[in-house]
């Protein structure tokens, strides 16, 4: 778990949006419980209790800064992360 403790205090930081690894972002969002599709180079991820539907894509083998933005907002706008 340490790991996504890590990650998530990454994320929330905000201050290296651009040097998250895109499949960190993936796993954590698969950790939080949501189910990813993918249609062609797009990552859609959808949790029941969660309106917004983030859609990553790779950057090298980072994640797009303003993407990672977007799951920064959605774990703070639904609580995610805390402890289980």
């Amino acid at each position: 778990m340490e790991k996504y403790e890590k990650l998530i205090f990454q994320i929330l930081r905000g201050t290296s949006d651009a040097n998250i690894s895109f499949l960190d972002l993936v796993n954590l969002l698969q950790h939080f419980g949501f189910e990813m599709r993918i249609k062609g180079s797009h990552h859609i991820f959808r949790k029941k209790s969660v309106e917004e539907k983030p859609n990553l894509q790779k950057d090298g083998n980072k994640a797009k800064p303003y993407q990672v933005k977007q799951v920064r907002n959605i774990i703070l706008k639904y609580r995610l992360g805390g402890k289980e």
